[in-house]
């Protein structure tokens, strides 16, 4: 399974109930991280599931918004960006004092077309064959844009107001809370109406904010970003320093993978409210992405003692299973689980325990985890495509195939579309290769698309064009990632990049970092095995490589059929 990413686990939108829930640390023996060695951590939001974005991760589909029980939005722009008023069809004057250029539009409610519409969509976009893959990476911008909003984006159409207008009425807006316990379109129709009418509440404009962010993340829709920050700006012009906005601020920075920011905003955030639990946990995700492990470890437990909860749990067991403390990591999550009572915490946590049991070959142990994510929330992308990953390594290609089909017909995002190209290889059948092919464009046409959106992606780009698209362009994104940061998923993406351009003695250095922390991750294992055989070490070569394939021997379609080849032919040279 790729690596997670921060934007696919988030806190809960919901920072006015107290504590509810008993801090993680087992009574008797105090703290399960004290006996362990320092955190190691990566690529992510502590314990998402089996994250949408894959290796390639912004806008992930996995909700972790612990308890929203309906995110399948469509979210639309209404096609007008040049507004602080988050979702003016018209660009009006931008008057502090709450007049109309201060009222969101019923167009940017986010209901939109509905799936059939986004379906459609996409299979005219793969119908596309060869002449997809000709056009230039705007041109698949737009086709993706259409693909994920219905059109609204591309063409600046005008969406319905959709359910839920009514829910609340203008004169009383919902609190983060009733926001992430409910349905999130019909939340921020109801918010945007409150707004029209009392457009100086400067907690509903930083509610409105985080709940872009949550569409942005679980639709795989970049476009939100730039609705998010305005509506944010709007609530710290309105009441400098709130700690809500601050705290949105940090969750808009780790959704684009602006982490140095992400951190900052959670900092300021905390110094008005050390209770934040969304600040609490982005700033858990911002450290862990930039490679500062002990730091992670010292804010999970922080983060623990103040907001014990599902978020904060998910997160403390992410930074225990990096560093390869599994037995810790699926005992919080069990125990996370066991608390969870909405039906999005149920989903979110049980495809988390699917996703850490994936990356010890436990498929059937997983496929049982990700059902009971799908009796919860029978939509939840993360757990249908963890699903689908698990059933591909079970050898049940066929139900893989078709599963992952589903998913990227309703969000063509990029871990899913390169899992499923890859299959697409694997299985070699008539066509397949085209198909192949469009999956991997689309990732590309993705990537533009998160770029407008003001999101770094060069993560994403270094791991899919390694092997699936440019070299040289995997190389320049990994270097220029690892400038920005130095984490294990950041090594591990230089290092294949590297060796995919002929440079493996300089990979290797990479390799064997991306492998220190302990985490125990079959693709990494992979990457360091090729990288030494290419150098020489036969010895080493083996012994990773076996040890890839001793801890998840489907971790990749081809991936994994290569690892066998190169150990075999190991075996038979010595």
């Amino acid at each position: 399974m790729p690596p997670r990413t921060t934007d696919s686990t988030s806190g809960r939108p919901d920072d006015d109930r107290s504590p509810s829930t008993s801090p993680v640390h087992p009574e008797p023996q105090g703290r399960p991280g004290d006996s362990a060695a320092g955190a190691g951590a990566d690529s992510g939001s502590a314990g998402s599931g089996a994250v949408g974005s894959g290796a390639v991760g912004l806008g992930a589909a996995n909700s972790g918004s612990a308890g929203s029980n309906s995110v399948d939005s469509n979210s639309v722009d209404s096609g007008t960006v040049d507004s602080d008023t988050v979702g003016s069809s018209t660009v009006g004057s931008r008057s502090g004092d709450g007049t109309a250029g201060d009222r969101p539009d019923e167009s940017d409610s986010g209901s939109g077309p509905d799936a059939g519409q986004r379906v459609a969509a996409v299979r005219r976009a793969a119908d596309g064959g060869r002449r997809w893959r000709a056009l230039h990476v705007a041109g698949c911008a737009v086709l993706l844009a259409v693909a994920v909003t219905g059109g609204a984006i591309a063409v600046g159409g005008v969406q319905d107001q959709g359910a839920g207008v009514d829910a609340v009425s203008a004169a009383g807006a919902l609190s983060p809370g009733e926001l992430a316990r409910g349905d999130l379109d019909a939340g921020i129709a109801s918010l945007q109406q409150h707004l029209r009418a009392q457009p100086r509440d400067h907690g509903s404009w930083a509610t409105l904010g985080l709940a872009y962010v949550e569409q942005a993340r679980t639709k795989g829709d970049p476009s939100r970003y730039p609705q998010a920050e305005r509506a944010l700006k709007r609530s710290l012009d309105l009441e400098p320093g709130n700690d809500q906005a601050l705290a949105g601020r940090a969750a808009l920075a780790a959704a684009r993978h602006d982490f140095p920011g992400a951190l900052s905003y959670a900092d300021r955030a905390l110094k008005q409210n050390p209770y934040s639990e969304r600040a609490l946990c982005t700033r858990i995700d911002a450290l862990v992405e930039l490679g500062r492990y002990d730091d992670a470890a010292q804010a999970a437990d922080t983060a623990d003692d103040r907001r014990p909860g599902v978020p904060v749990f998910t997160r403390y067991a992410y930074v225990h299973e990096l560093r390869g403390d599994v037995r810790t990591a699926r005992a919080v999550l069990e125990r996370a689980l066991s608390s969870a009572n909405a039906p999005g915490d149920v989903a979110y946590v049980a495809t988390a325990l699917g996703q850490l049991a994936w990356n010890q070959g436990e498929y059937r142990t997983a496929l049982g985890h990700y059902a009971r994510a799908l009796a919860a929330d029978d939509a939840y992308l993360p757990a249908l495509e963890g699903r689908a990953r698990a059933q591909a390594a079970s050898g049940d290609r066929a139900a893989a195939v078709k599963g992952l089909e589903q998913v990227v017909a309703r969000f063509p995002l990029p871990g899913p579309l390169v899992a499923l190209g890859e299959l697409y290889e694997d299985r070699g059948a008539d066509g397949d290769r085209a198909k192949a092919g469009d999956q991997y464009a689309l990732v590309d046409a993705w990537t533009a698309l998160a770029r407008a959106g003001g999101a770094n992606t060069d993560l994403e780009t270094a791991m899919a064009a390694a092997d699936h698209g440019d070299r040289k362009e995997a190389l320049r994104a990994a270097r220029a990632e690892w400038d920005r940061r130095h984490s294990v998923h950041t090594a591990d993406a230089l290092a294949w990049a590297l060796h995919v351009n002929g440079r493996d003695e300089e990979a290797l250095p990479y390799a064997r970092r991306a492998t220190a922390t302990g985490y125990r991750n079959a693709v990494f294992l992979y990457h360091r095995g090729v990288i030494e055989r290419a150098t020489g070490a036969d010895r080493e070569a083996r012994t990773h490589l076996k040890a890839s394939l001793d801890l998840n021997p489907g971790f990749s379609p081809l991936g994994a059929r290569e690892a066998r080849t190169a150990l075999k032919d190991l075996e038979g040279n010595r």
